[in-house]
């Protein structure tokens, strides 16, 4: 994997404060893009954007490299943070859903803004880097001010769009060329739906490139997202609306459970589930060496997929029996028996479910399981 350098910058925020990342939009730097906005987040995250390379701070330009790349390159500066908020527009929301995609243990919550789980067509990527290497970036100016901003906004703001504008200019055309062609292989739409990670996605109306279609995609396609339209907004976003930008990133982060929420829920649902007896001895028997295994399970397993709302915990436990009749792990089947119980399924429905296996699973997993399940049940009985 080619891991291309990222540059990070520091836009404001106390270290220790909870940490936001921005990502930047093609021809941009972070400063230019994102400074306005991220005044308005300081006092509640510590604040870093970064830059790609050849825009901006970075001056390094290296080996071509794709979005999931890239992705890595962001979590290369943040090695020392285990967990981080994550914005970004345009190719930076691209690569906000690599890293929701490729480190959702790290990403607590994202806001990608002017973005698509596809964006364009190859062949005008490809065009466009053939432009800029043969001419540079003065050779999109005039066509990026038209899609960057919405009718009025240079008018409105003059300074802001000039120096967006003066970094277009700025950049590095190999390195501009170079991201061009990342995004030409961008394309993360049959994906979308194994993201979890609370996702808001921001569209401006008059945007042409990432239209609010585009958006909407994301924002149905992941399994926990939403969508917000901003009118008077183009493709720059959090320079156009820095004020409502930083007002939805801040809601949409605050209110994304952390980890600790997550694995609380987890904790309280393992022990409906499974029962107070079991989960405290498995707390208490807990050692150096089984703590994190511990941990995985309560946070992912009981605060992650067991808490989800699109199945009831009867359906759950039907489907966990079926599993691990089909694994052959008989320890777990017992304790997930007496869990079903719990869960409300009867006698009846579990004998029902047995029966089932013994034709997708084998007769000889089924004969197995229905013997462990008659000790369960007559224990159960019994008490």
């Amino acid at each position: 994997m080619t891991v291309p350098r990222i540059t990070a910058v520091h836009l404001g925020g106390a270290p220790g404060l909870p940490l936001l990342v921005l990502g930047p939009s093609l021809g941009t730097s972070a400063q230019t893009l994102w400074s306005q906005a991220a005044a308005h987040l300081t006092d509640s995250f510590e604040v870093i954007a970064w830059d790609l390379p050849g825009h901006g701070t970075n001056a390094t330009v290296g080996s071509p490299y794709t979005l999931a790349e890239l992705a890595a390159g962001v979590l290369a500066i943040l090695a020392d943070h285990t967990s981080f908020s994550y914005a970004g527009d345009s190719i930076g929301g691209a690569v906000g859903l690599h890293l929701l995609l490729e480190a959702p243990t790290r990403v607590k919550s994202a806001v990608l803004l002017c973005t698509g789980a596809k964006i364009g067509e190859p062949d005008t990527w490809h065009e466009r880097a053939a432009t800029v290497r043969a001419s540079g970036t003065t050779a999109v100016l005039e066509a990026s001010a038209t899609r960057w901003f919405a009718p009025g906004f240079l008018d409105r703001a003059p300074e802001t769009g000039a120096a967006l504008l003066h970094a277009l200019r700025d950049t590095d055309r190999e390195g501009y060329a170079q991201a061009c062609e990342a995004l030409a292989t961008h394309d993360v739409r049959d994906r979308l739906a194994t993201i979890h990670t609370p996702v808001l996605a921001i569209a401006g109306r008059d945007d042409v490139p990432t239209p609010p279609a585009s958006l909407q995609a994301i924002a149905t396609g992941v399994s926990n997202g939403r969508l917000v339209v901003l009118d008077n907004t183009a493709h720059l976003a959090p320079a156009e609306q820095p004020l409502e930008v930083a007002r939805l990133i801040h809601a949409h982060t605050t209110n994304a459970p952390t980890i600790a929420e997550v694995r609380t829920a987890g904790m309280t649902v393992r022990r409906e589930v499974l029962g107070a007896t079991h989960v405290d001895h498995a707390t208490t028997t807990t050692t150096d060496f089984t703590a994190d295994f511990q941990d995985l399970i309560t946070q992912y397993a009981w605060g992650t997929i067991w808490t989800r709302p699109g199945l009831d915990r009867r359906s759950r436990s039907l489907i966990t029996l079926t599993a691990l009749v089909a694994g052959g792990h008989h320890e777990e089947l017992a304790l997930h028996l007496r869990a079903a119980r719990t869960n409300g399924l009867t006698p009846d429905e579990i004998k029902e479910l047995l029966l089932q296996t013994a034709i997708y699973c084998g007769v000889p997993a089924a004969n197995t399981a229905f013997r462990i399940a008659q000790q369960v049940l007559t224990d159960l009985d019994r008490t």
